[in-house]
């Protein structure tokens, strides 16, 4: 059954009552028309409970936009969703077409800072190394739209967009990802399924960061994290002495980074929230750990810049060549893949944040 405006409906008593599915939730295709963003495929979502998020194709088929009930839950960054032909490759050049919003993937051959690393894998005597930006290129590349819309599973409507992007080059890597989005009509979350297929003939390095980024008004004054942490560790030289509780924008802030050991559900799932309990509301994430085994919270608490990202990722927080020394640098052999499980979502009132903090704190005590 589907649950919308306080009432339980199957599929016929939905249909009864309106002309088609768009005038109470869906997906619809449409293309962003000025400055930056012109150009730019958008998929907007709404599930009929006031959750509605954007799906920007030519971008990964990441998510920009993330609100509830016209309330936003995600950052939004002052250069906006640009299109991927704006893309500085080298260094820092990431940040200049770093839009934010909900979820911002870091791969698919590189995640975190800038690294050289050796490319003979790759059997190209005139480039014996590669250099490796900001998170890597995927975020940048348009994807090739498989499908979206909406389908009945029983009297449950489900809402979809699927589609690939290839980050390939000649005497490089061929990496696809495929994802798929769901949401169900009636619920206030989305899940994203990911595979990352190495459809080369060489062996190549593969790493993956879930870039999940809250904003105001769910990051305030007073904002926590919850999250089931067994160990935390500062990458810079501060304290974790209340880390997990959120202050008013600073001036002069400089982002710290948390790193965590994690505990998971019986079933191997990790939930993870940043709550304002004044305000009733929160941003959830739940992930796989044997997926994911490590994930870090990107405080950034400025002027301008006031975003908490909750990053679930394959590897530490050190980058690519730490990883390549600690023998934990995943590498894809031809035809190899990875699969990954993400579920995005809000919660809304005193009673939905203080149950997901009890299973925060039931995975802790376990």
């Amino acid at each position: 059954m589907t649950r919308l405006f306080g009432r339980e409906l199957s599929r016929r008593e939905l249909e009864r009552r309106v002309g088609r599915l768009e005038q109470a939730a869906g997906v619809r295709l449409v293309t962003l028309a000025d400055g930056v963003e012109r150009g730019v495929r958008v998929l907007e979502f709404r599930t009929g409970t006031g959750f509605a998020f954007d799906v920007l194709v030519d971008r990964a088929l990441d998510i920009g936009r993330c609100e509830l009930g016209g309330i936003p839950l995600a950052w939004a960054s002052n250069v906006g969703f640009a299109g991927p032909w704006y893309r500085e490759p080298e260094g820092l050049g990431w940040l200049r077409t770093f839009g934010g919003g909900l979820l911002t993937t870091c791969g698919l051959d590189h995640a975190l800072f800038m690294a050289e690393d050796t490319a003979e894998q790759y059997h190209y005597p005139a480039r014996p190394t590669e250099r490796y930006g900001l998170h890597g290129r995927v975020s940048a590349i348009p994807a090739r739209l498989a499908g979206y819309g909406s389908y009945w599973e029983g009297d449950d409507c489900v809402l979809y967009a699927e589609g690939e992007v290839t980050q390939a080059a000649v005497f490089g890597e061929q990496l696809v990802l495929r994802r798929r989005i769901e949401a169900r009509v009636g619920e206030s979350r989305l899940r994203i399924h990911d595979e990352v297929d190495n459809v080369g003939f060489d062996r190549t390095p593969h790493m993956l960061l879930y870039h999940v980024n809250a904003g105001w008004p769910v990051v305030d004054d007073g904002s926590e994290l919850l999250v089931p942490a067994t160990a935390v560790e500062p990458r810079g030289d501060y304290p974790t002495d209340g880390y997990a509780v959120f202050r008013a924008p600073e001036a002069g802030y400089v982002e710290r980074v948390f790193e965590h050991e994690l505990a998971a559900e019986p079933d191997g799932s990790v939930p993870v929230a940043i709550v304002n309990p004044a305000l009733g509301l929160g941003l959830l994430e739940v992930f796989r750990r044997d997926q994911l085994p490590h994930h870090f919270v990107w405080r950034m608490l400025g002027e301008g810049t006031y975003v908490v990202g909750i990053e679930p990722s394959t590897n530490r927080p050190a980058g690519r060549l730490d990883a390549r020394a600690r023998g934990e640098l995943i590498e894809l052999g031809p035809r190899e893949s990875r699969r990954y499980d993400l579920e995005l979502g809000a919660l809304l009132g005193p009673a939905e944040l203080e149950a997901f903090r009890a299973r925060v704190g039931r995975v802790t005590a376990s």
